[in-house]
């Protein structure tokens, strides 16, 4: 999908893996255990999808951002781990799994802590650090959210949104943005890449709540139906619980406000909410999303670079992992 960026994508892995070695063995070696781990690499990809876009892409300039953006991913991700209790996570190992929850604690603020360093080393425009604060905290926001909500019924819809938008959305338009500004985008250009980045994150995460009740165990690389068992009502649920007849609909509610939720019980919740329009109902959304991500694209985009962003947007439609 990616072919327009493969030799800027092959240059940025050892970038990435050379960022996170550390003096101290241990710290490589769950770093390296990290990177080898695998992963989509979508946002470092649509960063340097972006900044390839503008008139003035300079590899070297725009390498640092694309490892500091994957290297904040990476770390946001081992600390959701450490709050879920996930042992696994894209079928491997987390590291709170194999080193337990402080070392994994403080090795997610280590890589924090060395995005940063990478891209303060580079003497960037203060905006790029902004960007890159603004992106941390609206992902904690995202985070505080998502935890002070488990086993509740959301008050709204839109509070889901603003939810997703924080823990997801933010960070690929944030990408996005950064992408066409390192590239040389007009101001006008990159504010359309941001909203196509936005608009994108939006549909990524509504299909990855999506793949807790389509997918098995096995596709997703964790337990199906977790994020329900986890107290996280996603939108599919929200639409169940407005469309469902009284008594299932107040079985639901129960179901899902228990924190001692039991594998029976989860399934449950599951066959209740498949049982709905929910599932539809979301991809109407997400499919929405996209359709409004390939319109924001800015009209004089090399061809090549457009294309690659319509491809992107439809393997987050039909994605299954």
């Amino acid at each position: 999908m990616f072919d327009v960026i493969q030799e800027d994508l092959e240059a940025f892995e050892p970038r990435l893996e050379k960022a996170i070695v550390s003096e101290t063995a241990l710290i490589t070696d769950i770093g390296m255990h990290l990177v080898s781990s695998g992963g989509k690499r979508l946002r470092p990809a649509l960063f340097l999808l972006a900044a390839r876009g503008g008139a003035s892409f300079d590899r070297a300039r725009a390498m640092p951002v694309a490892v500091a953006l994957e290297l904040i991913h990476t770390a946001s991700l081992v600390h959701d781990d450490v709050i879920d209790e996930a042992d696994t996570r894209r079928g491997a190992e987390t590291t709170n799994a194999k080193w337990g929850n402080q070392v994994a604690i403080l090795s997610g603020d280590y890589i924090f802590a060395r995005a940063f360093k990478l891209v303060a080393e580079e003497g960037y425009d203060s905006s790029v650090y902004v960007k890159l604060a603004h992106l941390v905290c609206t992902l904690s926001e995202g985070e505080i959210l998502q935890d002070h909500t488990v086993y509740q019924i959301p008050t709204s819809e839109h509070a889901y949104y603003e939810r997703i938008r924080k823990k997801t959305a933010d960070f690929l338009e944030i990408c996005c943005e950064l992408g066409g500004f390192i590239g040389g985008m007009s101001p006008a250009d990159t504010a359309q890449m941001a909203e196509y980045g936005h608009a994108i994150g939006m549909a990524f995460q509504i299909t990855d709540d999506l793949l807790d009740f389509r997918r098995s165990s096995e596709d997703i690389g964790k337990p199906a139906g977790h994020d329900l068992a986890q107290g996280y009502v996603t939108l599919p649920v929200i639409r169940a619980l407005a469309v469902l007849e009284k008594a299932e609909r107040t079985e639901l509610a129960t179901l899902i406000t228990n924190p001692k939720m039991t594998e029976s019980e989860a399934a449950r919740a599951l066959a209740l909410v498949r049982g709905t329009d929910g599932l539809d109902y979301a991809q109407k959304r997400a499919d929405a999303y996209l359709e409004h991500a390939k319109n924001a694209l800015p009209a004089g985009l090399d061809a090549r670079i457009r294309e690659t962003c319509l491809m992107a947007a439809d393997f987050i439609g039909r994605r299954e992992f």
